[in-house]
């Protein structure tokens, strides 16, 4: 009788800024490893054991190479910290990671049901920014990718699910409304159609965990929002995390 292959049991989190990740790396008392990333990336990696759980936590890091010191957010860096992460646990390890989740705050649409403080599990992630209408192109531009399922989990933790839109830009045109919809898009943020790249390239099974900060197809600025409710919207992410962890190690796939 061939034994049962182990459930999940390494887990990588890819939160984008700090202030997302701070409260869930103390919580889970991770410790920073500092030999995880090349030298010459701005990544960072907070490393331990949950839940019998190995756990890493990835964030972007800092802008280093315009000198402002902000969160490096938008693709580019999520998909290169990303590929990254992966590509170390799996030489390291002589296997991927079981699981990947993609971590962070989001904008919400109000149609969709959305409202300040949600938390939604991802079903699919697309971009609504990258147009290029060109046959054979467009397709590849939207880059939808299907997420795990995970009914269960949502059952679990009372979270709304949908699809995530990306984009590199925090507001959003006209065109991008079109786009949006056209993805049939629940929340919208800045990383996760790249992050779930970077896992499909190295076959890791992933899904994301985000908090509404803003109304898209509300009445105030985004900008404004999200600043206003970015730090109550880091406490509810770090209350919905130690949960999923929870719910996701040691079980299959199939159960989640």
């Amino acid at each position: 009788m061939t034994p049962p292959k182990k459930g999940i049991t390494n887990v990588v989190i890819a939160i984008a800024m700090e202030a997302e990740a701070a409260p869930f790396v103390e919580f889970l008392s991770l410790k920073e490893d500092n030999e995880f990333f090349p030298k010459v990336t701005p990544f960072k990696a907070f490393r331990g054991l949950y839940e019998e759980c190995d756990v890493t936590v990835v964030t972007n890091g800092k802008d280093e190479v315009h000198g402002n010191g902000v969160d490096n957010v938008g693709t580019v860096p999520a998909a290169v910290a990303t590929f990254l992460a992966l590509q170390t646990i799996t030489s390291t390890t002589s296997s991927p990671p079981d699981l990947l989740i993609n971590a962070g705050t989001c904008g919400g649409f109000r149609r969709k049901g959305a409202e300040i403080g949600d938390v939604f599990l991802t079903t699919a992630v697309a971009n609504h920014d990258r147009r290029i209408p060109i046959p054979g192109f467009t397709d590849y531009g939207i880059g939808h990718i299907k997420s795990v399922d995970v009914p269960e989990l949502a059952n679990s933790i009372n979270a709304k699910t949908g699809v995530c839109t990306t984009g590199n830009s925090l507001d959003a045109h006209d065109v991008d409304e079109h786009h949006m919809k056209e993805n049939d898009a629940s929340v919208k943020d800045m990383e996760a159609a790249a992050i779930a790249w970077s896992c499909e390239l190295h076959s890791v099974p992933h899904f994301g965990v985000k908090v509404v900060t803003d109304i898209v197809d509300g009445e105030k600025p985004t900008q404004e929002e999200f600043m206003e409710n970015l730090g109550s919207a880091a406490k509810s992410l770090q209350e919905a995390l130690p949960k999923v962890i929870e719910h996701v190690c040691g079980r299959h796939h199939h159960e989640l």
